[in-house]
């Protein structure tokens, strides 16, 4: 008789946890800075300030005088996302190992879906680029509809969309907004510290993984 999953619906973070996304979003907040003679950040300063939606990241690149200035980061926003929708793909790719933890996941009856603070068009090209022949059961990014993590309502969202128990999903992340996420949502949080963010963000998880065939154990009860 098969063993009963630990977990029968795991939700991703797609940026920092299945994604190495940074060059092409540093590159591209690079370029909207450039456009204003400012001065740009190295790769690790914007590994510090993703996580919470686009213009929370240009927001936090700009010079803190011109934070504020909501018509100022609106038009750095727009310069932002036009360079990022043609260069979204050019440096961006899978964690090593990440296809196969999810092939295996999905192999063994659990169901996958992604909740992302990136826009919605956004997080869906990526993933289906990246991700063929994983049959995702949602994939939700920030819409106007859906407030930001670590607000719970895109995991709601996913729970009402699969009918998943609580008790039985895991929500994975690289950050504490992830974190918070899964506690806010009645969901179990697992930290991965290949991303984003350092482990000093990871007090409310419930389980870190090192790497992906941690993660794979973690996630099918073997650990």
């Amino acid at each position: 008789m098969e063993k009963k999953l630990k977990y029968s619906t795991v939700i991703f973070d797609l940026d920092g946890t299945l994604l190495d996304t940074i060059e092409d979003l540093g590159e591209a907040v690079g370029y909207a800075l450039s456009k204003r003679g400012l001065p740009g950040h190295g790769m690790d300063q914007y590994r510090k300030m993703v996580g919470n939606g686009i213009r929370n990241l240009v927001k936090r690149a700009l010079p803190e005088n011109l934070r504020e200035d909501e018509k100022y980061l609106d038009a750095a926003l727009a310069d932002f996302r036009e360079y990022y929708c043609a260069h979204i793909d050019v440096h961006t790719r899978p964690y090593d190992g990440i296809p196969e933890l999810l092939s295996s996941l999905q192999d063994r009856g659990v169901r996958l879906a992604v909740a992302s603070n990136k826009f919605q068009s956004g997080a869906e090209h990526l993933a289906r680029e990246f991700f063929p022949d994983i049959d995702f059961v949602a994939i939700l990014g920030n819409a106007p509809s859906l407030p930001l993590k670590p607000s719970p309502e895109v995991v709601e969202r996913i729970l009402t969309l699969t009918g998943s128990p609580k008790g039985e999903t895991a929500f994975v992340g690289d950050s504490g907004v992830d974190m918070r996420t899964a506690l806010n949502a009645g969901v179990h949080p697992v930290a991965v510290l290949w991303g984003f963010r350092g482990v000093e963000e990871f007090g409310d998880a419930e389980k870190k993984a090192s790497n992906p065939g941690e993660l794979k154990a973690i996630l099918l009860g073997e650990r």
